[in-house]
């Protein structure tokens, strides 16, 4: 609805104009007085306008930049094998990795504990008992 039809409606006119006639430009008449260019005073705020809706779009524009950098410098950070690592060490991880082994023999239990350089005379540890 624009500045006319307001106007026109039950309390759409501006406050305290009630029983004046509204003009062609849908302001209430002040008589002979009337400010001629009434239908031009939005404009008188435009530049500031202008202004504020540039800081905005300038605000908004260094944000995306800095939420980009900030992502670029999160991919950095992150260690990606397929991109951070050549061929090379990547067979060469692979090969490590072939070399491991887990031992489920029981055999060498007795020679670990005499290698062993734990207090064998500690008390059993028990989670959440106090000593």
């Amino acid at each position: 609805m624009s500045g006319p039809e307001v106007a026109n409606t039950p309390g759409g006119g501006a406050p305290g104009k009630e029983g004046k006639e509204p003009v062609a430009n849908g302001h209430a008449g002040d008589g002979p007085d009337a400010n001629p260019f009434a239908e031009y005073m939005w404009m008188e705020n435009e530049e500031e306008y202008n202004r504020q809706v540039e800081e905005e779009l300038l605000e908004q524009e260094f944000l995306e930049r800095c939420f980009q950098e900030m992502l670029e410098e999160e991919d950095q950070d992150w260690f990606i094998p397929s991109r951070d690592l050549n061929n090379q060490g990547v067979s060469q991880l692979q090969q490590q990795l072939n070399g491991l082994s887990v031992s489920d023999h029981h055999s060498n239990v007795e020679e670990v504990a005499r290698k062993s350089i734990l207090n064998p005379e500690a008390k059993e540890f028990v989670p959440g008992m106090k000593y």
